[in-house]
């Protein structure tokens, strides 16, 4: 592995466990990122000429501490509050010992501030991709659809709102806690999902979505009577089971449908399936929770045709009933087209046509093109194809649609 791109994952790790130390002694979310980032460019000034410290995590702790400090006094003399009480606050954070429980994981209680019930559910979602989820402001505004400026005004005005809300750094109270459980799945949800397929740049980042396990993993154990982060573990983990199997060497991207089973990691499977099965059996049903139980069904099946397409039919049809949304109406109409052939499926994509959130997406143009390909109408599914591969920012996606394209082009359909 290049030196560049070890540290970039040993800091992409390591960070929001820094950021949470910092936070929970001084309070302050803002200067403390800036610290922080502060701490991360020195990490990649230093690293790849002194190599990477034995524990990277306490040496980002103590230079950003260092820096907090300097902040704070550059502040203090700035606006001249230098009274009594603000340099014995300075006094004993510079005496605090930065390192001194460095093996407390404050990751968890950092993802709940970010999800404070007085930001919208965008802002939450922002700022945790950034502080908890190591995601530049440039990749979560293309995420969002919207330009960096607007999406760095949403995350600064996101930490403004948390600094006036007087929040301590504390797991909030079990009744608000509840409230705020929902949007911290979500923010898990997509932080392993850009790790799982990211929605821009080279190729998956595993080291996102190994986060988004465990983080997960700690919500489970925070709240064991939540069926929804169950589901949510269960999920991940059925789904990252197949990363060896999901790319070529040259990180192209492969099929679900051509994938080597023999390749999935079977532990992560089991794991997955007897999370959800036990959360079925005994805790209310929530859209993670039928979204497990469909990857449940395609990780025990042998093979993609010996999959349990109608017990995914229905699966779906209970998915759209609770949690409506493009994404499961996708799921459903493939579906549909495995048990009852790519017409029926076809049929079932002219009904989500007008849905504005599908239009500009590419995986609606993509499926589309893989129906129209099944019936033989080579022509419009390569239109298809390189549609939907002008629509993503994902390279492998963008490369494996073009590819799909390529070969409805030069290769006779007798011969395929």
């Amino acid at each position: 592995m290049a030196a560049g791109t070890e540290v970039e994952r040993v800091l992409r790790r390591s960070t929001p466990h820094v950021l949470g130390a910092l936070v929970r002694r001084s309070g302050d979310f803002e200067m403390c990122e800036d610290a922080v980032q502060e701490a991360t460019l020195a990490a990649y000034a230093n690293w790849p000429d002194t190599g990477i410290p034995d524990d990277p995590t306490a040496w980002l702790i103590r230079v950003a501490h260092r820096k907090l400090i300097d902040a704070l006094r550059s502040d203090l003399a700035r606006v001249r509050r230098e009274t009594q009480d603000a340099e014995l606050s300075l006094r004993e954070l510079a005496a605090t010992d930065p390192i001194g429980d460095l093996d407390r994981d404050d990751t968890l209680t950092l993802l709940f501030l970010c999800c404070h019930p007085s930001l919208t559910p965008a802002s939450q979602v922002a700022l945790t991709l950034r502080a908890v989820g190591g995601l530049t402001t440039a990749e979560i505004a293309r995420a969002f659809l919207v330009g960096e400026a607007s999406m760095a005004q949403r995350i600064t005005r996101a930490k403004e709102k948390i600094r006036r809300s007087g929040q301590q750094f504390a797991m909030p109270p079990a009744g608000e806690r509840n409230d705020r459980l929902r949007a911290v799945e979500h923010v898990l949800y997509l932080v392993f999902n850009e790790g799982y397929v990211a929605s821009s740049g080279s190729g998956q980042r595993g080291e996102l979505a190994t986060e988004g396990i465990r983080l997960a993993r700690l919500l489970v154990a925070a709240a064991p009577g939540d069926g929804e982060a169950a589901g949510l573990l269960a999920l991940m983990l059925l789904l990252d089971s197949r990363r060896a199997a999901r790319t070529r060497p040259d990180d192209s991207l492969i099929s679900l449908a051509e994938q080597d089973r023999q390749l999935w990691d079977r532990d992560a499977i089991a794991e997955g399936v007897a999370l959800i099965t036990d959360s079925l059996a005994r805790l209310p049903l929530g859209p993670y929770q039928v979204q497990a139980a469909i990857a449940a069904l395609h990780a025990e099946a042998p093979s993609s045709e010996e999959t349990d397409w109608a017990q995914i039919l229905v699966l779906y049809e209970v998915l759209e009933a609770i949690a409506p949304n493009p994404m499961a109406s996708l799921g459903h109409a493939v579906a549909v087209a495995m048990l009852r052939g790519p017409d029926a499926g076809l049929q079932k994509l002219a009904l989500l046509d007008d849905d504005h959130r599908l239009v500009a997406n590419h995986r609606l143009h993509a499926v589309r093109a893989h129906f129209l390909e099944l019936l033989g109408d080579d022509a419009v599914a390569r239109s298809g194809y390189l549609a939907a591969a002008d629509l993503t920012e994902s390279e492998p996606e963008k490369a494996y649609l073009r590819d799909r394209a390529a070969r409805l082009h030069s290769v006779p359909r007798a011969d395929r």
